[in-house]
């Protein structure tokens, strides 16, 4: 029987249910590990150890793995707000059109996204950037307990970049552990 003729897209999908399956089965055995591999872990235990927290990381435009953007330094950020119209962080008082307007911007129907960071001398800043796409990606690796950062945006991207934090934002995990907002052990 022959198999079908699938298209690289298709191909890649097939590659990464395998390999889900394959770290499935390290689990199932019970020596897979996200965490850095004992010193006997064999050579083959430390290759599905490497796939199956590559598998972990949700790919999103501007996390540096693209040969274009590799020149590009990684940005540590505090945290991060995407303001939406319709979709505005809760405890927002404020609609999208009037957030644009304080920040400065115009109100465009994808958004904004809002990186909170550090300048020189460890300013408070806060980057108004086009990069929502980013953005999400950021979020989804974050919620999976990935500390994955973006690389610094294009300056065309960056539409204004302001004094201070925006409020209501969500944390990133360096952002939590450098402001000491993990708690106590």
């Amino acid at each position: 029987m022959t198999r079908p003729e699938l298209s690289e897209l298709d191909h890649l999908r097939e590659i990464e249910r395998l390999a889900n399956v394959v770290a499935g089965a390290a689990s199932a055995e019970g020596w897979l590990s996200y965490q850095p591999e004992a010193e006997d872990a064999t050579r083959l235990q430390r290759a599905v150890n490497a796939l199956a927290r590559g598998l972990r990381h949700y790919h999103f435009p501007g996390d540096g793995c693209l040969d274009d953007e590799a020149d590009r330094p990684e940005l540590k950020l505090a945290g991060v707000v995407i303001l939406r119209p319709g979709a505005m962080p809760d405890g927002m008082e404020e609609t999208y059109e009037e957030a644009c307007a304080r920040l400065g911007v115009e109100a465009r129907p994808e958004g904004w996204a809002l990186w909170n960071t550090w300048g020189d001398g460890n300013l408070q800043v806060t980057m108004v950037i086009s990069a929502v796409d980013t953005t999400e990606g950021l979020l989804a690796n974050w919620s999976r307990g990935e500390a994955i950062y973006p690389v610094t945006p294009v300056p065309s991207q960056i539409a204004l970049i302001h004094h201070g934090w925006a409020a209501h934002m969500i944390f990133s995990p360096f952002g939590v552990k450098k402001l000491g907002l993990g708690g106590q052990p």
